[in-house]
């Protein structure tokens, strides 16, 4: 929780406590539905909680803005964003039944009322979303393909609405075909080792109607 704490201030107290209780709440979960590894488990504010809040140093988002988290797995980056923006809300998507079961209990736990989820593949989702954010779940031509059409037309931000994805490692080729892409490292933004090859990507893309 100081980590957080190191990067993000101002935090409210009832947002403190909401972080300090994802410890717990993960651990349970994880011995009864394992989405975490052991290893990750023993920093999970490192290695998903700080690296999800990564796109929050890229772009901070509105109150109203509208985001839909794609293949979330056991919540991230969708639930520690939502912590960090109340008054946004979130729609954390995943085709595995057993990791939304996770996720939605960790919300429930939490009292998280600005997060919507569905199992479902994201295709099937219905709605027009100011970002779409996700960790690595697949090169991007596909994520693109998977999101098609999601995208709300009126760009109220400070970057244009589009995807916001955590990747790591050389992205040359898998951008390639992409020149409005830009990439922040978030070296820029946390000191820690383990930020060394991330990244948040972000990729404007037009409204589709």
């Amino acid at each position: 929780m100081e980590l957080i704490r190191k990067y993000f201030d101002g935090l409210s107290p009832e947002q403190i406590t909401h972080f300090e209780r994802l410890e717990d709440l993960y651990k349970d979960w994880n011995l009864k539905i394992n989405v975490v590894s052991r290893k990750d488990i023993d920093e999970l504010y490192l290695r998903h909680v700080l690296h999800s809040l990564g796109i929050a140093k890229v772009q901070k988002f509105n109150p109203g803005a509208h985001i839909l988290d794609v293949g979330t797995g056991g919540g991230f980056p969708g639930i520690p964003m939502a912590i960090l923006f109340p008054e946004v809300s979130f729609h954390l998507v995943d085709s595995i039944g057993k990791k939304m079961k996770v996720v939605e209990e960790v919300v429930e736990g939490l009292g998280l009322q600005n997060v919507k989820t569905t199992n479902d593949r994201v295709e099937n989702i219905d709605g027009h979303y100011d970002f779409i954010i996700s960790r690595a779940v697949a090169a991007m031509p596909t994520f693109v393909r998977w999101t098609k059409g999601k995208i709300a037309k009126k760009s109220t931000h400070e970057l244009k609405n589009g995807i916001l994805y955590l990747k790591g490692g050389d992205l040359a080729e898998e951008l390639a075909d992409y020149q409005t892409a830009k990439i922040y490292n978030l070296t820029d933004y946390f000191e820690e080792d383990f930020f060394e090859t991330k990244k948040v990507v972000h990729l404007p893309l037009k409204y589709k109607g």
